[in-house]
C-alpha cells in the first residue's frame, strides 16, 4: 500500500499569542497544501523558573522581555483559543496538531481537545516521563528527532512503548 506524504506546518509560536494571526497562518498552510498545522502546548510556569535568563539570541530579538517566563506567557495560547483554533481548523478541512511539552498540556490534549495524532517535539525525545505517559495513550504518534543521535532515538521509542 503507498501512503501520500503528509506536509506539517510547523506554526508554533509564530502567531505572538494572537489567535487573530493564528487564524492566518492556518488559512495560509491551508492554501499552500497542507495536510496539518502544528502548534505547541506548554505551561510556562511548569517549563521554567522564574528567574531564568533568555538565551543571548532572544536578548537580541526580544527586547521587551526580561526573563523565559515572561516571552512564554506571551506565546502561550490558552486552552480556549487552542479549541476555537481546532474548530477553526476542522472548519476549513486542515489537521490540527500541538506539541505537548509537560504533562499537564498532554493531558490537555487528550482528554479535552481529543486529538488523534501526538507529535513531539525533537527537544522531548529525552524527556522519559513525559514519552512514558504518551505512550499510554495509545494515540498515533509522530516522533520529531532533529538533531537526536541513533541512540537517543532508541531509547525514546523503547520508553514509548514499553
Amino acid at each position: 500500500m503507498i501512503q501520500k506524504t503528509k506536509i506539517i506546518a510547523e506554526i508554533g509560536i509564530n502567531h505572538n499569542g494572537r489567535e487573530s494571526t493564528a487564524k492566518k497562518l492556518i488559512m495560509q498552510a491551508k492554501k499552500a497544501g497542507a495536510d496539518f498545522v502544528k502548534f505547541q502546548s506548554f505551561n510556562p510556569e511548569l517549563l521554567v523558573t522564574k528567574k531564568l535568563s533568555l538565551a543571548n539570541y532572544q536578548k537580541a530579538k526580544e527586547k521587551k522581555f526580561k526573563t523565559m517566563i515572561e516571552m512564554l506567557k506571551k506565546y502561550q495560547l490558552d486552552e480556549k483559543t487552542q479549541k476555537r483554533l481546532q474548530m477553526y481548523s476542522k472548519k476549513i478541512k486542515i489537521g490540527f496538531l500541538s506539541s505537548p511539552f509537560e504533562e499537564k498540556s498532554l493531558e490537555f490534549l487528550v482528554k479535552k481537545l481529543k486529538i488523534k495524532i501526538i507529535k513531539i517535539p525533537s527537544g522531548e525525545i529525552t524527556n522519559y516521563p513525559l514519552l512514558k505517559k504518551i505512550g499510554k495513550t495509545k494515540k498515533k504518534i509522530i516522533l520529531s528527532t532533529g538533531m537526536s543521535s541513533l541512540k537517543e532515538i532508541k531509547n525514546a521509542l523503547s520508553v514509548l512503548f514499553l
